[in-house]
Parts: structure tokens; sequence; C-alpha cells
């Protein structure tokens, strides 16, 4: 009884020390288990291992390949990131998540579609908490819904579709401009790219539907982002958009006067991302990409290959984007997560200079409206802007849904 009052009364630094060195939270829940005293002590979300997490949809087979490859305990089936320490990746496991769409994340929370139902929810996977948006019925292409059928309009055009595979594939991604502080706090903003001409719609307080943005030019968004007061977006063309969201009727303003930035990526496939900079600063990361088409199992897949990145900056009340060569000491993390440029000095063998990413909406949105029967394959990696080399991961695993990073708080420069 002597020793176990001199363990449940551990120094709180050491605690720290311990909880840095986890990378299974599975494991770090086992830690707060315990005791009462170390639950205490302890808080829901670790604090001490600040690093992007890779959350993964997969199915049972996809989980099996998975586990293998990182080397996940046999005894107790958890899937163990340390195998994979050395990459800087580390991997939150949910369960369940086969049937449902992720397509958004911010400091810790995800956004998520609820397939069968259509209800748009924001879950933090640490603590369970989840509040709902309104539902992919409320979006402004869907004219009506009748069981298992949904009709929807696109530019004068009726169409007719699968309740079902609307609630999988109107949204594309999805943003808020901050993350719930307790249970039942819906006192943020949300804006989604939506349906097949990848539009914008946005949720204030207390709404009960999503609105289309008010500039009706604005399609074929690639990426989206609050900042500053404001909401930014480009499209497929590099194209800049602003929206001021001080304003109680919702976003205000449309295309910007900069001109996109020129493109160097030649015959590949251009995919943009903004991510909010330094000093009111914005920058725009150009991916460059192509298809790859392969046979595997019988089964066709396509797989988009990143080639290569050009970074861009458009500094406060400037019109020209200027190319920048290195990102100093910060990394980007992008793909369906809000985009984020970090200081990544807590993470653990992760060095400036780097971009984190994982494949997006328009590698899926393409192959899936493009080529009939064809699987599209995921791409996890890190390129370094130091030396322009690439490391992907996990090439061997079939996702069902799709990778997003999620990041724990830490200080954003695009919040």
């Amino acid at each position: 009884m002597v020793e176990f009052d001199r363990w449940s009364d551990i120094h709180q630094d050491l605690f720290n020390e311990i909880t840095k060195r986890f990378y299974s939270y599975d494991n770090y829940i086992q830690l707060r288990l315990v005791c009462k005293q170390w639950n205490l002590k302890l808080p829901k979300i670790p604090d001490g291992n600040k690093v992007p997490w890779l959350v993964l949809s997969t199915g049972s087979a996809a989980k099996e390949s998975l586990e293998e490859e990182v080397r996940a305990s046999e005894d107790e089936g958890i899937l163990d990131a340390r195998s994979l320490e050395e990459k800087g990746i580390y991997h939150l496991m949910l369960p369940d998540m086969q049937d449902n769409i992720m397509c958004g994340s911010y400091h810790g929370w995800l956004i998520i579609v609820m397939v069968y139902e259509g209800t748009v929810r924001i879950l933090n996977p640490f603590t369970k908490v989840h509040l709902d948006l309104p539902s992919v019925s409320t979006l402004p292409n869907v004219i009506n819904i009748n069981g298992d059928e949904c009709t929807l309009g696109y530019k004068g055009l009726i169409i007719t579709e699968k309740t079902i595979f609307v609630h999988q594939e109107q949204i594309w991604k999805a943003i808020i401009n901050s993350a719930p502080t307790n249970d039942s706090d819906s006192d943020f903003t949300a804006v989604i790219i939506y349906g097949l001409l990848l539009e914008l719609a946005f949720y204030m307080p207390k709404d009960k539907r999503w609105i289309r943005f008010p500039t009706r030019d604005l399609v074929d968004v690639h990426d989206v982002i609050f900042f500053e007061e404001k909401i930014f977006a480009v499209n497929c063309h590099g194209q800049l958009y602003e929206f001021d969201t001080r304003t109680k009727s919702g976003p205000v303003g449309g295309k910007h006067e900069a001109t996109p930035p020129p493109s160097n990526v030649g015959m590949l496939n251009c995919y943009y991302y903004l991510i909010g900079g330094d000093n009111g600063s914005l920058l725009m990361l150009v991916k460059g990409a192509r298809y790859r088409y392969y046979m595997k199992n019988q089964k066709r897949f396509c797989e988009c290959e990143t080639v290569k990145f050009d970074i861009y900056e458009l500094r406060k009340n400037e019109k020209t984007w200027s190319r920048i060569q290195s990102l100093g000491n910060y990394i980007l993390v992008i793909g369906l997560n809000s985009s984020v440029k970090i200081l990544p000095n807590n993470f653990l063998n992760c060095k400036g200079n780097q971009i984190y990413f994982t494949y997006d909406m328009h590698d899926m949105r393409e192959v899936c409206f493009e080529i009939e029967n064809i699987t599209p394959r995921s791409q996890i990696g890190v390129f370094d802007l130091e030396d322009g080399s690439f490391q992907t991961f996990l090439t061997d695993v079939d996702f069902f849904g799709r990778p997003i990073w999620i990041l724990p708080e830490y200080r954003f420069l695009s919040s």
C-alpha cells in the first residue's frame, strides 16, 4: 500500500517526460487508468506529443496490411507508430470509420459526414465530444430528397442520384474558424467545398442550412482557409478570392486583385493550397502531380503521384505573388485538413523546410468522375525543399476513405 501511494504521488514533471515518449494514444489512455491520481494529473489529450497525426479510414483487410507495415503489437492488436518514428509520422486509429467520410480537421477536431444519416459532424477523436452542423440535405444544390433518391441542380440541369451517393460525394472539404470550447459550443463559422462544380457554402452560428457564397463565378475551388478574420479561396487557375467575415449576413467579397502566380509544372496536373503566413502574408502552394495507372490482384488502380511543389508568397497589401525557395525552420501540412504553417520545435525527428502532404479531394474527384471501374489510391508523404527529395509511406495499404492530418492544439499561423 505504501509503494502504491509513492507511485500515485509521482511528480508532474516526471509525468510530462514520460508522456513525451508515448506514440500510441491507446497506451497513453492505459497510463491514465492506472489509478485515480494519475487520471487526474494527466490531461485527456497528451500535451507533450505535439505532432501531426494521420487519421486513416480502413477496413479489416487494409488494417491487417497497415499493421504489418508498421509492425503493430501482435498481442494487443493496437497500431503502434513507434516503428515510424524515424519518418516523423504518427497514427491514430478510429473504429467504425469505414462507412463515414472525413472531410476536414482543425485544432484536433475532425469534420465527418455520417453517410447513412447525411449528418455533418465535428468530432474530437480523443474525447469523443461531437457537435452537428447542418446536414447534406440543406446544401444549396439539393432540391429534394425522397427516400433513397435525391434531386440536385447544376446550372439549370436537374440530376437524380442515390441519396447515399449524395451523402458520400457532395462535401469535398470542410473548415471551421475556431475549435469548439465545450460540449455545446457552436459559436463558430464553417465553410465547405461542395458539389460537382466545387462551389463554396458557409454556416454561421444558429443557421439551419448551408448558404451559397455570393460570388457566382467562384467554381472549381481547390482550397479555402480562414485567415485574419477573412476567408480566402483559390480556384483551379490559381485565382485568389477574398471575403470579409465580420458582417452579420455572411461573407462579403470576391475576386482578389492579385493575378495568379506563373505555372511552372509543365504538363503536370496543378493543385493549389492556401496557407496563412507571417505578418498578414499569404502562401500559395502549387502541387504538380501526374496519374499513374496499374493493375493489382485483377483490379485497376490509379495513383495521383506528387512530383513537385512550388511556393509563392503574397505580402499584405501587395498584388503580385513572389516565389520563395525555402520555408526556413517551418513546415507546411496540407491535405483535407486546414492547411497550416507551423514550427516543428516539439516534433520528434522532424526538421523544418518540409511539406507534409496527403492526396486530396481533387485526386479522388477526377478519377471517380472521369474513369469507370478504377480504384483511386492515396499518396502520403513528406517533401524536403532543401534537396527536392520525396518520402512516401504506407504505399501498399488500400484505404476505404481519405487519409487526413489532425494536429493537436498548438500555435497555428493560419488561425
